[in-house]
């Protein structure tokens, strides 16, 4: 199994690991396009007031364009500890043993916008990048991106994809139609028995789950062992008709 993430937009700043080694990320047929994403991101990043226009940071945000210029050469640390946020937070990576941390490199991508999705435990370094900005020089993300990063998740070969992403990463790089997977919404039960998505808390749902699956090793092959899963370790996940729905207080 695989399961996809989104990024958060807020991230550890520093790390100690060494400069970006681009070759050395999951997905290595993603190389050219991760190169020109960097390569537009450090260009833009030239200019400060093109750059903060761009990608639309507040004046206390202006330190960010220079966190990109730096893109090549700074330190790096691995994907599940650069990322904060709500999710991220739930999911709590570096408070894992040694094993949940190696299953989480295993079998968890982490779906960024300069990167495309990387493994859970491939080195990056902070960046400051959304799925909807428009980099000068390059395509749309989603026609530089969705092409080749649906043929990226062909080729790694997985029994089954669980696709945790928000929608706006979904379209950089959809799931093939021919690997078995689903696309989980989180939602809440009402008093009267109904359910209703949830917004702000569907991210810590998505980073507990993730966190449980990584501490119990999981081996899961397919829909049916997912499900039967979730149900031994108290939670309510299930089958909608266009969806799988896991279900929070």
């Amino acid at each position: 199994m695989l399961i996809l993430l989104p990024p958060s937009e807020t991230k550890h700043p520093d790390g100690s690991g060494p400069p970006l080694d681009v070759a050395a990320l999951r997905l290595t047929s993603l190389e050219p396009q991760r190169r020109a994403a960097l390569d537009a991101l450090v260009a833009l990043s030239a200019d400060e007031e093109n750059a903060a226009r761009v990608l639309k940071l507040s004046p206390r945000q202006r330190g960010e364009v220079a966190v990109n210029a730096a893109l090549w050469s700074a330190p790096t640390m691995p994907a599940m500890d650069r990322y904060t946020g709500v999710l991220f937070d739930a999911l709590d990576a570096a408070t894992l043993d040694s094993g949940a941390r190696e299953w989480l490199a295993d079998h968890v991508l982490i779906h960024s916008a300069p990167f495309g999705p990387v493994g859970a435990g491939d080195g990056l370094p902070s960046y400051r990048l959304g799925a909807g900005v428009r980099l000068p020089g390059l395509a749309s993300m989603k026609a530089h991106w969705a092409r080749e990063t649906t043929k990226a998740i062909a080729e790694a070969n997985a029994d089954f994809i669980l696709d945790l992403r928000s929608e706006a990463y979904v379209a950089l790089g959809p799931v093939p139609s021919e690997v078995p997977s689903a696309f989980v919404r989180v939602v809440t039960r009402t008093e009267g028995g109904q359910v209703r998505a949830l917004n702000h808390f569907n991210k810590h749902a998505k980073g507990a789950f993730v966190r449980a699956l990584a501490q119990s090793g999981a081996h899961i092959g397919s829909a049916t062992e997912l499900l039967d899963w979730a149900s031994r370790n108290g939670f309510e996940l299930s089958r909608a008709e266009r969806e799988w729905q896991l279900v929070t207080a």
